[in-house]
């Protein structure tokens, strides 16, 4: 019989309860976020495909445009993070992400590019939607869906235990984090390599 062996490199570095991996990326405006930058706030990464059905749900339906504004409300800072390779489904450019916020009323703090799909590889991001949710501390906190029902139906929206607002709650009230995981759904990242 014959083994795979699959190196746990394969499967990103963020561990929650560890340090959140530092990256920098730049924004549909050209300017640089590094995490660092954001250091003794909450941040929320979102990976995000305009051309995916799920991301469509949760952006047409105003579910995820409206997380974004009450979060930034709060001063969370939420960066959503494109990793599609150019030629692959829901890669964008400059100009097509900041149409992208402008059609759904996006309210991220940032749109950034992540091309050569760096970033995604290295926090193992599968989906999109996929969230990740870090705390002042720096400290991974959170890693998976952006709430608990993996449909396309807006119907269901109502009905779905919505994560975002509910660990960064917990973080804020100084709680563990009642769902540190869930599986993320959506499609698939598409990356280059």
């Amino acid at each position: 019989m014959k083994l795979l062996r699959i190196l746990p490199s394969a499967f990103g570095s963020a561990t929650v309860g560890q340090p959140a991996p530092s990256f920098s990326l730049v924004d549909d405006n050209g300017t640089s976020h590094a995490l660092s930058d954001y250091k003794g706030k909450i941040v929320v990464l979102e990976w995000n495909n305009p051309e995916c059905p799920f991301v469509k749900k949760h952006y047409s339906s105003g579910n995820i445009p409206k997380q974004q504004a009450e979060a930034t409300a709060q001063g969370v800072v939420w960066l959503t993070i494109n990793s599609a390779a150019p030629g692959k489904q829901g890669h964008l450019e400059r100009v097509g992400a900041k149409a992208f916020d402008a059609h759904y009323h996006a309210a991220p703090t940032a749109y950034l590019f992540d091309a050569d799909g760096k970033v995604g590889h290295l926090y193992g991001a599968k989906t999109t939607p996929h969230i990740f949710i870090i705390d002042e501390k720096g400290v991974l906190r959170y890693n998976g869906g952006i709430d608990s029902i993996a449909s396309v139906d807006k119907d269901d929206l109502a009905k779905a235990t919505q994560y975002v607002p509910q660990v960064i709650g917990e973080i804020k009230s100084g709680k563990a984090v009642s769902v540190p995981t869930s599986e993320p759904y959506g499609c698939s990242v598409k990356y280059g390599s």
